[in-house]
């Protein structure tokens, strides 16, 4: 998979700083993947590769927590079944996850995008937020400082520790 995504990156008729951007904008592989694939495979000094992580996984924020109330909202008057679904997911997780996150509130969710595995990070952080109903005054510097927090995480693992794709 790793010669695939640098084969595609160097395929496109853009910078790399860029390339890394937008690989941080893709859900599930955000800034956990964006930062290793810089330094590790287009040899990206650590502070560009960490800045461009952070740029490129802070954008879909805004746009997921302004988008999909307005999204859902549509579903429930033209797609029935997708809003069955999508009430569904909602329901199930304010019921099994609220307790806890109720008494955590701002550190479960920076706690939660910061944590650098699979499911994790600001995609499902910026979901969790509308699912709990989190105001996005609010929400956007909690998950930005949770982006953050990942960034520095993920290059202590490069640097220190050698991890790598």
């Amino acid at each position: 998979m790793t010669d695939a995504i640098r084969d595609w990156v160097q395929s496109l008729p853009i910078p790399e700083p860029m390339a890394v951007m937008l690989l941080a904008m893709v859900p599930i592989f955000e800034l956990r993947g964006a930062l290793p694939f810089a330094r590790e495979i287009l040899d990206m000094a650590p502070w560009p590769a960490f800045a461009w992580s952070v740029i490129g996984n802070a954008i879909p924020v805004p746009i997921i927590l302004w988008l999909l109330p307005p999204f859902t909202g549509w579903a429930e008057r033209h797609w029935g079944a997708l809003h069955r679904l999508l009430d569904r997911l909602n329901s199930y997780t304010e019921r099994r996850h609220s307790g806890r996150f109720e008494r955590l509130r701002d550190l479960a969710l920076v706690t939660f995008v910061a944590i650098p595995l699979p499911v994790t990070g600001a995609w499902s952080g910026s979901l969790a937020a509308v699912v709990f109903r989190i105001p996005k005054r609010r929400a956007i510097p909690l998950i930005f400082l949770g982006i953050l927090v990942a960034g520095v995480i993920v290059t202590a693992l490069i640097e220190v520790f050698g991890w790598a794709l």
